[in-house]
């Protein structure tokens, strides 16, 4: 993972998921948990893009 990456994730996790694995269901599972909570959706973000 990138800097840029991590940055994404913390400050913008759909984009930084949508960048990594485009449109699917990461991304729409990212969007989801950002609305939800902000803290899921960045930590899914991390999870997603670090494996």
């Amino acid at each position: 993972m990138s800097i840029i990456t991590i940055v994404l994730s913390v400050l913008l996790p759909p984009l930084a998921v949508f960048l990594q694995h485009g449109i699917g269901s990461k991304f729409l599972i990212s969007i989801l948990l950002t609305i939800l909570g902000f803290l899921p959706g960045v930590v899914h973000a991390l999870y997603v893009n670090g494996k």
